[in-house]
């Protein structure tokens, strides 16, 4: 993906708090709950060795987040990687765009050949593709194996178990340094910053 392409993209999109009020009172609730549940302090936020790593980060990622309001797996994920990136809003910048009113980019990150969400859409400060990364981690599709649910999607608003957030966080959390990593070891980044 090209990066002027890219940077439109982010460029366009919407902060995490805009994006979940663009929908309905019951889906801003359930995305709500989810961010609640994962409040510092609670018992699902991030750790305190997560958030040290998170807020250790120096080069810039610029994110966008491919999302549905109306996603389940949105619902249970989309709060827990807003979480991640507020850690250090020096560092990261997440965007939030609606899947079905940019399917150009949909389509460029289709996973299984489906429109799957969320994905998150890596960028270095410049707007050069870094990676992405959805639309579920290894935990949620272990749990949802588990519990045979039925639906590929779980409702939203459903309970998410505590065990299940946590692993799902430093999932989502392993893909954000991964990144960083491969920004702060690039030859042409450490050439520009003089590192």
């Amino acid at each position: 993906m090209e990066a002027k392409y890219l940077q439109s993209k982010h460029e366009g999109g919407a902060s995490y708090n805009d994006y979940v009020r663009s929908g309905t009172d019951q889906q801003f609730e359930n995305w709500k709950q989810v961010y609640d549940q994962c409040a510092p302090g609670s018992a699902g936020a991030l750790t305190n060795d997560q958030t040290k790593l998170i807020t250790g980060f120096t080069r810039r990622i610029n994110i966008i987040a491919v999302s549905g309001i109306w996603c389940g797996d949105c619902v249970q994920q989309g709060p827990l990687v807003a979480r991640i990136a507020e850690a250090n809003p020096d560092s990261i910048d997440m965007r939030w765009l609606d899947r079905d009113e940019h399917i150009d980019l949909q389509e460029r990150v289709r996973i299984n050949a489906g429109n799957r969400v969320p994905v998150l859409i890596f960028c270095a400060e410049d707007y050069e593709f870094v990676s992405w990364y959805g639309d579920r981690t290894l935990s949620r599709y272990r749990a949802i194996a588990a519990k045979q649910l039925g639906a590929a999607c779980p409702m939203p608003g459903a309970p998410i178990d505590q065990s299940e957030m946590a692993d799902t966080t430093a999932e989502w959390v392993e893909q954000f340094e991964r990144v960083h990593l491969l920004l702060r070891l690039s030859g042409r980044l450490r050439q520009i910053h003089g590192d």
